[in-house]
């Protein structure tokens, strides 16, 4: 993966490092286990203090997304998943459940939430491996979701989640943790272990759409790009991605949403570029403008790598008389 910061961004270049790596990770383009620059490296790459990459580094080892290795250096962390690996195993040996779950320090009001939600799935649906999409957006999360169960077909049901949703409603976090499986970015694994612990959770990459891709490469190479993110770390990415994807267009600028700049970048415009999110920023477009979203979606060859053992697994463990195998599934993303 290339490191750069864009000077010509109104994003500090510490936050667009940082998002430049997060999202880096998100997306696939740096792998588990891959090794980083050193901190003097990269700081004279970029041109910036090492100060600035260290605080970076420190930051991203504390969310669980890199590992120092002693005297070998900064790497993207092998452990990207969490969570209760043996929750699945409590719903499916209920009468263990209670002694189980005093074990696993779970108080009874969550016994409780849990035990509703699982009935209530098993008299709608049967037996069928639950899984939940844990994303920012409702729309994009139910997009994702259904993404993954076409990929997966009938004996699986995929639901989306928002993390604002687990946050302020209980039972929507109660049906999360009831879940055989969570499904999350890199970059929000640790926040969804914390709000879904008892369900397992995994990550898997995202990677631009097909149709986003389709959309930017189909531009006329005269139009005038007005690239708008929600969040000023995932700025530098979008640009460069857009800037991959319509490489005939010249002329592009970006801006963060809210920002005084907002304005004008659409007013020099011809077609606006919004991140998922930013869907307010069609309010103020022109009447006419084109408008893309930078859409993305779950990578393939990751739900064939990390999901689908799972359920393999799974399916084989609950059938009469199969004796369950020790869990060797690669869950890094």
């Amino acid at each position: 993966m290339e490191f750069f910061v864009d000077r010509d961004l109104p994003v500090p270049l510490r936050t667009q490092l940082q998002g430049l790596i997060e999202y880096g990770i998100s997306g696939g383009e740096l792998g588990p286990g891959e090794a980083l620059p050193s901190v003097r490296e990269l700081a004279e790459k970029l041109g910036v203090a090492p100060m600035t990459v260290s605080q970076v580094y420190a930051d991203l080892k504390a969310a669980g997304l890199l590992e120092t290795r002693p005297g070998a250096g900064t790497f993207v962390s092998h452990r990207r998943s969490a969570g209760r690996p043996d929750a699945s195993l409590l719903h499916r040996h209920i009468d263990n459940l209670i002694d189980e779950s005093r074990v696993l320090g779970i108080r009874s009001a969550e016994l409780v939430s849990m035990v509703s939600a699982r009935v209530f799935y098993r008299e709608s649906i049967g037996s069928r491996l639950r899984i939940v999409v844990v994303g920012l957006f409702p729309e994009a999360t139910a997009s994702y979701a259904r993404f993954i169960a076409a990929r997966l077909g009938r004996d699986v049901t995929v639901e989306p989640v928002t993390v604002s949703a687990l946050e302020r409603d209980p039972k929507v976090q109660a049906l999360a943790n009831s879940a055989d499986l969570a499904v999350t970015f890199a970059n929000r694994q640790k926040q969804v272990a914390t709000l879904v612990p008892n369900s397992r959770v995994v990550t898997i990459s995202f990677t631009p759409s097909e149709e986003t891709r389709r959309a930017l490469a189909t531009l006329d190479s005269l139009a005038r790009i007005a690239v708008v993110s929600r969040f000023p770390e995932f700025l530098p990415m979008m640009k460069a991605g857009v800037q991959r994807f319509a490489p005939h267009v010249g002329e592009l600028s970006a801006v963060v949403l809210g920002t005084p700049g907002l304005e004008a970048t659409i007013a020099s415009a011809t077609v606006v570029v919004y991140a998922s999110g930013a869907e307010t920023v069609l309010a103020d477009i022109p009447a006419g403008m084109p408008a893309i979203e930078y859409r993305h979606a779950p990578d393939i060859a990751d739900i064939e790598r990390v999901i689908v053992p799972i359920i393999r697994a799974a399916s084989v463990s609950s059938q009469p008389g199969e004796t369950p195998q020790p869990d060797t599934v690669n869950e890094q993303a």
